[in-house]
């Protein structure tokens, strides 16, 4: 927990390339979330660099990789295990930092890391004692959203500054290659180290092939990253700005320092031990039952898209064997699932559905569709094809194809209540599904109701009709008794009064 504790952000440098505003600006937003302060990320890189380059500068000839990248640190433990002590025992950057800002603003601060990588995760899990958190771009414009903070009306304080300082050439970092051009500016002896990047974790794999470290007869030093590009192209960018705009803007921003330090000020030390994954060899039969879990029941149904996040489909069914993965994690076979239960519910529905494509060419009709709108002989026609009506063109079908070209073409919904053609009635709906692209229709045909309500409209009118001549036939019966009992009391009371010699005038 957070509460109480005055929390400082470590801010990963990639963060001028994604946000379009000054740094004022972003810590005055930072600040109205509630952080204590702000400072770079890019502070502990330096320190990183500078340690990098004294041991560089001590060693003999070997091989040494970078331990910036978490992603690939943990890679080379778990499963290049062999290579583990070729990485350099220096924490990350972001560790570093943190590290830092504890020892100029004490040790009772907490501090959370913001940037665009997931696997600062990891580190924060493992480090709590010196990350309390970490944060992607994308949960941190969430946030900034939730909380209702309208960054444009946010004025940019002139006051606001990182602390404990700004950086300076630490904010290479993210850029492919940048570590390895601080760590030259910090000085290489006789420059006899053989600098080499390699962005993507495919080919730093590729990389470690058919290399033996014992027998590296000079000083290797690889910076290793594990996204393609640098952490410009990390997972939780949350941009859509060019690449080559990120990097234009990451420069701008740098500053550099006249003299580097030779001597760190602050290393957080770490040993990066092997924790090789124990791999399980499963039988044909068992593979191949996983397989069929996820809809796989051919080599060419085995796309290895890596949208899982394994590297084939064979890895993914091993870790679903062991329990380690879940068939929703398989992309393709979740796409099947969601078809398969479109299509079931287009079969059930009792309305004709369709859906268009901007060529007019029919996408998915369910049975209703082509039993309203086909004849028999047609029916049994595109029954017996396989895709059914796809690819069929609606104006062949329907004889309202203006409809769907005008839903095309104007991207607006339309209804049609009592639509008739010929002897038919129809209700029809057609709505966007993608602009200009693809649309779809539900259609109902009405005639039958239509009929029915006609009918009943005309029966109701022959017993009002009836109703009116019954009411009109008693109040005539009713005014004709009502004048005969007139007649027949004033008779009565007339004899009445004549025989009791009452005055029967009216004064």
């Amino acid at each position: 927990m957070l509460t109480g504790k005055k929390v400082y952000v470590s801010l990963a440098p990639s963060w001028a390339g994604v946000y379009d505003f000054s740094k004022e600006k972003m810590i005055a937003v930072l600040k109205k979330l509630g952080f204590a302060g702000v400072s770079e990320t890019a502070l502990g890189a330096q320190e990183v660099s500078i340690q990098t380059a004294k041991k560089l500068n001590e060693v003999d000839a070997g091989l040494y990789i970078s331990s910036a990248c978490p992603v690939i640190d943990d890679y080379i433990r778990c499963y290049r295990p062999e290579f583990a002590k070729y990485i350099t025992p220096i924490a990350s950057p972001a560790l570093t930092h943190c590290g830092l800002l504890k020892d100029k603003l004490g040790d009772d601060i907490k501090v959370v890391f913001i940037g665009p990588c997931i696997a600062k995760k990891n580190e924060a899990d493992k480090h709590p004692d010196l990350m309390a958190a970490a944060l992607t771009f994308d949960e941190l414009n969430y946030w900034i959203k939730e909380e209702f903070i309208d960054i444009e009306k946010i004025e940019a304080n002139s006051t606001y500054q990182f602390v404990p300082e700004a950086a300076y050439e630490g904010s290479l970092y993210p850029i492919e290659g940048g570590m390895n051009e601080t760590i030259k500016q910090v000085g290489i002896k006789n420059n006899d180290v053989t600098f080499i990047a390699i962005s993507s974790l495919e080919d730093f794999d590729k990389a470690l092939q058919n290399i033996d470290p014992t027998k590296v007869e000079n000083k290797i030093f690889v910076e290793a990253l594990a996204c393609s590009g640098g952490c410009i192209n990390g997972p939780s960018l949350a941009s859509e700005k060019s690449k080559i705009l990120i990097t234009s803007d990451i420069y701008a921003n740098i500053q550099y320092r006249e003299e580097i330090p030779t001597e760190p000020r602050k290393v957080v030390p770490v040993e990066y031990v092997p924790d090789p994954v124990q791999k399980t060899e499963y039988t044909m039969e068992q593979v191949t039952k996983a397989l069929k879990k996820i809809s796989k029941h051919t080599i060419e149904d085995e796309l290895n898209c890596s949208g899982c996040g394994y590297a084939s489909c064979r890895e993914f069914v091993n870790a679903l064997i062991a329990g380690d993965a879940e068939p929703s994690q398989c992309v393709s076979y979740m796409r099947k699932i969601a078809v398969r239960k479109a299509a079931a519910m287009l079969r059930c529905m009792p309305s004709a559905v369709v859906i268009v494509d901007s060529n007019m060419e029919i996408v998915e009709a369910n049975d209703s569709f082509a039993h309203m709108f086909l004849t028999d002989e047609m029916y049994e026609i595109f029954a017996s094809r396989p895709e059914g009506l796809a690819g069929a063109c609606i104006d062949r079908i329907v004889s309202f194809p203006e409809l769907f070209k005008s839903a095309l073409d104007t991207g607006k919904e339309i209804h049609q209540e009592h639509y008739v053609i010929k002897n038919k009635v129809y209700d029809i709906s057609i709505f966007t599904i993608e602009d200009n692209e693809l649309i779809g229709a539900v259609i109902s045909d009405v005639t039958r109701s239509e009929m029915d309500r006609t009918k009943i409209a005309r029966r109701a009118r022959e017993v009002i009709t009836k109703n009116i001549a019954t009411v009109q036939e008693i109040a005539s019966l009713l005014g004709e008794h009502m004048v005969e009992t007139e007649l027949l009391l004033s008779s009565i009371a007339e004899d009445y009064d004549t025989s009791s010699g009452v005055d029967t005038d009216v004064h």
